[in-house]
Formats: structure tokens, sequence, C-alpha cells
């Protein structure tokens, strides 16, 4: 068994209903919500294909076609943009333009959980190890942790799992991860566990939503009991694999943004303005003045 084959696709589920967003996921999905001026699935997209990502495979449901629309080519649009003399623009969209044959979609027709849509992409993903990146967590840092999983998996090889370091209180709120040995720039897995109480987590170091899964993980998915929420865990098949190949872990040394809940994506919009060379120095006298003035109204009312 060779589980250090290439890394040449990556898994990208969009199938979720985004309920925490409603009203505003009522006839959108949550993916195409924006940061700054980006969907939130395109930074996942630009994450992928800057670690060398060769072939994306997207996970839909019904009513998910604007996500299929974007990374479509817009013939119409960039020649209105190129007549109106915006040719910088229709350039920027001609670079996030995938290439040719190099995204697949596939349907989850049933809400069945994460494991159940990583399970719907194994014709797509064949015999080859693949990322798997959760769109709604959102990677802010000087380099995307893909990358460096790739790093750490061509070091080490198995499975691979972004990991960050939350609050030892936290704990409850994600899969945490049991830390072992050191491997290269990461460590190795000994053990997950699902929102664990904080007296008894293994760890801090909890899973961001970036992964490296060898194929072996469909075999176990396909019957796969359902676990929480009545929905087929990808956590509880990783735990089945975990027993028979090695699992590491990349500390991320960037931060990750939730951007499935409203704070983490207001909090992502900020952090990404206040990033941009064109954006940065007004957003931060706006966000300083509005804070002022929150200030001052608190303190008389």
């Amino acid at each position: 068994m060779d589980l250090r084959k290439p890394v040449r696709k990556a898994v990208i589920p969009v199938a979720g209903n985004g309920t925490r967003f409603l009203p505003a996921t009522k006839a959108m999905p949550k993916e195409m919500l924006t940061v700054v001026d980006r969907p939130v699935v395109q930074y996942a997209v630009d994450e992928a294909r800057q670690a060398g990502i060769e072939h994306i495979v997207f996970v839909t449901s019904r009513n998910k076609h604007s996500i299929e629309d974007h990374f479509d080519d817009t013939p119409e649009l960039l020649a209105s943009l190129e007549r109106a003399g915006k040719t910088r623009m229709a350039d920027e969209l001609r670079e996030l333009l995938p290439p040719a044959g190099s995204v697949s979609f596939t349907r989850q027709q049933a809400p069945l959980g994460l494991g159940h849509a990583v399970w719907c992409a194994r014709d797509l993903i064949g015999d080859e190890p693949f990322a798997l990146l959760l769109p709604d967590m959102l990677c802010y840092g000087a380099r995307g942790c893909v990358a460096g999983l790739i790093d750490l998996y061509t070091a080490a090889g198995g499975n691979v799992l972004g990991v960050e370091q939350c609050e030892p209180e936290e704990v409850s709120s994600y899969g945490i991860v049991a830390r072992g040995e050191n491997v290269a720039h990461g460590f190795a897995v000994t053990g997950m566990v699902e929102k664990p109480k904080p007296a008894e987590a293994p760890s801090n170091f909890y899973l961001n939503g970036r992964y490296i899964l060898q194929p072996e993980i469909f075999d176990i998915l396909a019957t796969q009991p359902r676990g929480a929420g009545n929905e087929i865990q990808l956590t509880d098949a990783m735990l089945t694999l975990s027993g028979r190949q090695p699992f590491h872990a990349h500390p991320y040394e960037g931060r990750t943004f939730d951007c499935g809940s409203k704070l983490g994506f207001i909090e992502a919009n900020v952090a990404f303005a206040l990033a941009r060379a064109d954006l940065g120095e007004a957003v931060y006298a706006s966000v300083a003045d509005l804070i002022r003035k929150h200030d001052t109204a608190s303190r008389a009312a």
C-alpha cells in the first residue's frame, strides 16, 4: 500500500443549507456569501490551487447552480468589461477561472452529513489520496493551510490533518486531536474526540477543516453507521482508519475563521479588508470610528 502517492485532487463539500444565515441563504448558497469581494468558496479554491492541486471536486445539492456558474466562463461579461475599458477587472476574472476540465461536480442528494458528502466524491477521486477543504473554514495567513499539509504529507505520508490551538475552555466546540511524537514540522495523532469536555480533552489542538486523506476512507464511509445528529460522521471514519494507517497533524501558523457563524464571518470580512492595500487604512479608520461612537453611546445609555 503506497501512502505517499502525489496529492492531485481536492474535495470541497458545498451541499449544506446554510440555515444559520437565513434569510440571506434562502435563495443564495452560503458558500457564495462574500468576504470583501470574493465568495467564501473562492478562497478555498484559491488555497487548493496555490498548493498545487490539479482537480477540484465540488459536492453540491439542489439550488447550488450559482456555484457552478461562478467557476464557468463568462464571455459576454468579459467582452462587456473590455468594451467599457475595464481590462484590469476582466483580467482578474480570467485569472480566477479554473483551467478547462479541472473541476467536477457531483450531487449529495440527501443531507446525511459530512462523511456522506465525502463518500459521494469517491468515483471522481478514485484510488488516490485527496485534500479536503471545508469552505466555511476560511484560512488567513501568509500561506494557505493546504500547502503546509502537503509539505508534511511529502515528509511523512499517510493522512494529514490541519490543526490550530484554541483556549482550553473552548475545546467542547471542536474536534480535538491527541498529540504524539513530533514528525517533521508536525506531530503524530494518537487519538481524536469530538467536542470533549475541557477536563477530558487530550489537548487543545482542534481540527480546522483541512485534511489529506487516503482513498481507503471511502470503503469505511460506505458502511459507516450514523453517528451524532443521525449523520454519517467523517471523524468516526477517520478514527477507524487511524487504526490501520498513520495520521499526522500540521499546526497551521495562520488563523482560521469559521464563516459558518455570523461572528466568524464578520471577523473574516474585517481581517481580509484590513489586509488589503486598497482598503486597509480606510477600513481601520472606519472601524475605529464605529467603536468610538459605540463606546460613547454605551456610556451615555
